[in-house]
């Protein structure tokens, strides 16, 4: 066993040991989702089952690799997908594969612990065979707009949205958009319960027209979410919800997400 291993296993093993006692805390991640089917009425309930599951994973893998292989192609290496080991899966495979798995991948000369949770609820979102790539951003944004008040996120999905603008080739008048996942947590007045598991999320979106939208820069159109986000409050999710209750929808996320 040369150093590196004497170092990582002890390492490897504390991990775990803390893993067990945060599931102490948060027991539901080591079940699985389970659904209950009544005939009469006809009802359907989906429930996390802590008795018959995998319980939570860990792995500890290693990969004869280095920061330079991952960070130095121009595109990402498809190995890093192999990081994650619920890569691909939806909620509704959780019927059989554990809520939580955490990988512990071992390449000179770090440590990479990502963890897996399914975000889609039963269809695979399959993207069109494009590459991906690491970059930066800079304080562009909060420069043209003379604020400090505009977030990553919102920079990000604004650069996305005036691309995917300008390679659609829309008329100058048509409408375009874009719709971002929100938490509601602190946006509730009335606080969610303490036994509340989970997250509470919607969508917001951003509106302009696809001329307006390409002729302002990076920063108007990152202002245009960050107003969208900020007026969504407490009264919003409660108009949203009573709606819901109304007429219930499972969205699928290739039409809720733009």
């Amino acid at each position: 066993m040369n150093d590196q291993e004497n170092t990582v296993q002890p390492l490897s093993e504390r991990l775990k040991e803390s893993l067990s006692l945060t599931l102490d805390h948060f027991y539901p991640l080591a079940g699985r989702l389970a659904t209950s089917k009544q005939e009469i009425p006809p009802h359907y309930s989906v429930y996390i089952d802590t008795d018959n599951s995998p319980d939570a994973k860990f792995i500890h893998a290693t990969m004869n690799l280095t920061v330079s292989d991952i960070l130095s192609p121009v595109d990402v290496p498809l190995v890093v997908q192999s990081f994650f080991d619920h890569d691909r899966a939806i909620n509704y495979d959780r019927n059989t594969l554990s809520l939580l798995s955490i990988q512990l991948t071992e390449y000179d000369p770090v440590l990479n612990l990502p963890f897996t949770h399914h975000n889609q609820f039963i269809s695979r979102y399959e993207t069109p065979p494009l590459g991906e790539r690491f970059f930066h951003l800079s304080s562009e944004s909060n420069g043209e707009c003379q604020t400090n008040r505009i977030s990553s996120l919102q920079s990000v999905s604004a650069l996305i949205w005036r691309c995917i603008t300008t390679m659609r080739h829309l008329l100058y008048d048509q409408e375009t958009s874009c719709r971002m996942s929100i938490n509601n947590r602190t946006r509730i007045e009335l606080s969610l319960p303490e036994g509340y598991f989970g997250n509470s999320t919607q969508t917001v979106r951003g509106i302009a027209k696809a001329g307006e939208l390409l002729e302002q820069g990076l920063g108007w159109a990152t202002w245009r979410l960050r107003e969208v986000v900020a007026n969504h409050n407490d009264k919003a999710v409660r108009e949203w919800v009573e709606k819901w209750m109304k007429t219930p929808l499972i969205n699928c996320l290739r039409t809720n997400l733009e």
